[in-house]
């Protein structure tokens, strides 16, 4: 009966271990409806002053495992006709043939390959999908924080870069010498999501 017993107790444990370990991986939707994600563009003008831009209409999605890293996975959707720079008539010119293309490509997608991570930073290494073209794309990722929120749910933030060519991604008009290169300004707070039982 001893033996049972410790026998029971073993797997107990074991299972309580497993369990816990496995509550660290879990998924969370980017919180848009709240207002709290960002994602926001910067490129020069003439190389005297920076353009601020951002992209009112996103969704997404990520896996974030503490312990595990290398096995979290991003996924966002970025509405490219939801471009704001302020000023109508840039805008509509954004979303024209010259840059963004929206009547043609109404969708930005990027998707993770990779992430490493070291601390609390990470590069993610992901397609992203801009005017047509797929390209690797690695966001320079930090946390930010986590920890339970107001409403009895558990939130993690972050912040990313990442710069790209416009001409890797079919973005023909010429800015100038200054403006070849656009840089991504990414905040990001997902909720965790309830795992199905």
């Amino acid at each position: 009966m001893s033996m049972l017993k410790k026998t029971l107790a073993a797997l107990a444990l074991g299972s309580a271990l497993f369990t816990a370990g496995q509550a660290m991986a879990a998924d969370y939707k980017i919180d848009k409806e709240g207002q709290h994600a960002f994602i926001e563009f910067r490129i020069k003008h003439l190389g005297y002053s920076w353009l601020y831009g951002r992209f009112n209409d996103f969704d997404g999605s990520f896996t974030f495992d503490e312990k595990n890293p290398s096995a979290d996975k991003v996924k966002v959707t970025i509405n490219t006709n939801s471009v704001d720079t302020n000023h109508a008539e840039r805008d509509k010119h954004l979303r024209s043939g010259d840059f963004l293309n929206v009547s043609k490509n109404p969708t930005a997608t990027f998707e993770s390959t990779e992430v490493k991570a070291n601390g609390d930073s990470a590069d993610i290494t992901g397609n992203l999908t801009l005017n047509g073209v797929t390209k690797p794309v690695t966001i320079k990722a930090k946390l930010i924080g986590q920890g339970d929120d107001p409403w009895g749910g558990y939130r993690a933030g972050f912040e990313g870069s990442a710069t790209l060519k416009l001409k890797d991604f079919g973005i023909k008009m010429d800015l100038g010498p200054a403006s070849q290169e656009v840089e991504l300004l990414l905040s990001v707070e997902g909720i965790r999501q309830q795992a199905d039982t």
